[in-house]
């Protein structure tokens, strides 16, 4: 075989190795992004159940006025998020906002035997378990992400094309702690 033959045969093969880790790159990153979107989904059904929560405890708990608030304020804050760690930590609030309702409403037996509430309260605990399989779900597929754009050789084309790593949506301290409710 001639030199010349070799050279392109090599040259064939890297193209088709490039061409290979680039698709693969590609396809991961779209698996991020339409998990980030399984995630969008689940907290924008969370979002829209919580404006009827608080309308429920209202009735009953008028004099829980500054937790409501509380509920709405991270509520807002969590629609407004824009990056991951912005979401990560305004999700954590809230839950912990949310928590704290559901802990105060233990002390209401109208409230707990309301069916509207009862109802909610299913609804949201239906929702919370998916957004942590959304959560799971998206995280697997940053951590296939990151390990292909960091294993060698694939490092060099994907810092070359830009690819950068993906951050993981993680519960902080706050989220794992229990709810304290004292009266």
């Amino acid at each position: 075989m001639s030199t010349g033959l070799i050279l392109i045969i090599a040259l064939a093969l890297v193209i088709v190795w490039l061409i290979g880790v680039y698709n693969g790159l590609i396809r991961l990153r779209n698996r991020v992004d339409e998990a980030w979107s399984d995630i969008d989904v689940q907290l924008k059904r969370r979002y829209d159940l919580i404006p009827n929560l608080i309308s429920t405890v209202k009735g009953y708990a008028t004099h829980e006025k500054e937790l409501l608030e509380k509920v709405t304020e991270a509520r807002a804050k969590a629609i407004n998020a824009g990056s991951v760690a912005e979401h990560e930590q305004a999700e954590n609030m809230l839950t912990g906002a949310l928590k704290s309702v559901f802990a105060v409403a233990e002390n209401y037996p109208d409230l707990k035997a309301n069916q509207n509430f009862l109802e909610l309260q299913k609804e949201l605990s239906d929702t919370e378990n998916k957004i942590q399989a959304s959560r799971r779900f998206y995280n697997g597929n940053v951590r296939d992400f990151n390990t292909k754009i960091e294993v060698f050789p694939n490092n060099l084309i994907a810092s070359k094309l830009n690819f950068a790593k993906r951050e993981f949506f993680e519960a902080d301290e706050v989220e794992k702690e229990n709810v304290k409710v004292e009266f």
